[in-house]
């Protein structure tokens, strides 16, 4: 079954879509998607689907969403006499799980090329971490996880570490790049995600520094401002004494900023 998490949920065995229409089969099937290869307990499908508040009948309802979650995969599996919608979606101890090979999961790729990109980038190898992070990147297809489903108190736990997964290495990438001499092509996208993000000070540091070395230090020292007023209005309180530091290199032209070394990362 090949599955996609990182934007709308997709499931496919065949070809063929096995995601129901229903929120809460859609929930249950999310959350075996994401965990595909290993069980879900029942216990936690429950509490995602229905959270603190779990009916008498919760068990006997499960069954049915999982038997109507088999009745898609059978009919994408018709014609297929070496498996049946069991080897699909197995019955484990305790719990259901999702039949997968590897790379059939794109949040699984997506974390084994993360882990390969930052190992790369701890090594200095540069050119390597970019490629990996950029090809991890690559495989989201939307602005969040499971866009396109209500979660639930699990999932809307694994939405936001799958998101802060993306952020991390989405600032890796950009580090690698930099260091790489590529700041003139990264200020444009810099610009959107400091736009996105007025409050991430890693994205300004990054946006600073690449505008700075793209020769327009002013506009550095702008971002810098902007991403303070915010800060000031919103929350009360100054930059993080990094950012300061380099809002001060930049205003001295620090020539330690012309090496590819990123200050904040």
């Amino acid at each position: 079954m090949d599955i996609k998490v990182l934007g709308p949920l997709a499931a496919k065995e065949r070809g063929v879509s096995v995601v129901p229409s229903a929120a809460k089969p859609r929930q249950i099937l999310a959350l075996l998607a994401l965990r595909a290869g290993h069980v879900v307990t029942v216990p936690t499908l429950m509490e995602e689907v229905w959270g603190e508040n779990v009916p008498r009948s919760a068990a006997t309802t499960l069954q049915t969403y999982i038997l109507q979650l088999r009745r898609k995969i059978a009919t994408a599996l018709d014609g297929d006499p070496a498996r049946d919608a069991k080897d699909v979606l197995l019955t484990q101890h305790g719990g259901y799980q999702l039949q997968v090979r590897p790379g059939q999961v794109d949040v699984q790729e997506f974390e084994q090329l993360a882990a390969a990109g930052r190992a790369a980038h701890d090594a200095g190898d540069y050119r390597a971490a970019s490629e990996l992070l950029g090809g991890a990147l690559a495989l989201w297809d939307g602005p969040a996880a499971l866009v396109d489903v209500r979660v639930g108190g699990v999932l809307e736990l694994e939405v936001l570490r799958m998101d802060e997964d993306r952020m991390a290495a989405l600032e890796r990438r950009i580090d690698a790049d930099l260091r790489l001499g590529q700041h003139t092509e990264l200020v444009p996208e810099l610009r959107v995600l400091a736009a996105r993000h007025p409050m991430h000070e890693n994205f300004c540091a990054q946006l600073m520094l690449a505008m700075h070395r793209a020769g327009g230090a002013w506009r550095a020292l702008e971002a810098y401002q902007r991403l303070r007023g915010t800060l000031v209005e919103e929350l009360g309180m100054e930059p993080s004494p990094k950012l300061q530091k380099l809002h001060h290199a930049v205003l001295s032209g620090d020539p330690n900023l012309d090496l590819t070394t990123a200050p904040v990362g």
